[in-house]
């Protein structure tokens, strides 16, 4: 009788252990690990990496390289930031972002 319940408390305190957070590595991330139906474990680790070198933002003149005075999805592609914001700060839907267009986003 002893032994069945030193058994059962030990596998009591296994499952307890086992979902346990783990110690992250990036104090950014959190690790938690449980075991899974089957009997295995599973780990899962959540947050952000972290954030990746700042580029500065070049000028509008240096952008529009045809000097049309707009700068068009190609010309954006230059400086991804912007290429990846580009319908956001093309705020008339005309297809360029203007000097104000660009110093307002």
């Amino acid at each position: 009788m002893k032994n069945l319940i030193a058994l059962a408390l030990l596998g009591f305190a296994a499952n307890s252990f086992a979902q346990s957070p783990a110690v992250p590595h990036d104090p950014g991330l959190r690790q938690n690990t449980y075991r899974s139906a089957s009997g295995g474990t599973v780990t899962v680790t959540t947050g952000q990496p972290p954030a990746g070198p700042v580029i500065p933002k070049p000028s509008f003149a240096a952008l529009d390289r045809n000097g049309d005075g707009g700068i068009e999805e190609t010309e954006a592609a230059a400086y991804i930031t912007l290429a990846n914001d580009f319908i956001y700060a093309d705020h008339n839907r005309d297809g360029r972002i203007s000097a104000r267009e660009f110093n307002r986003w």
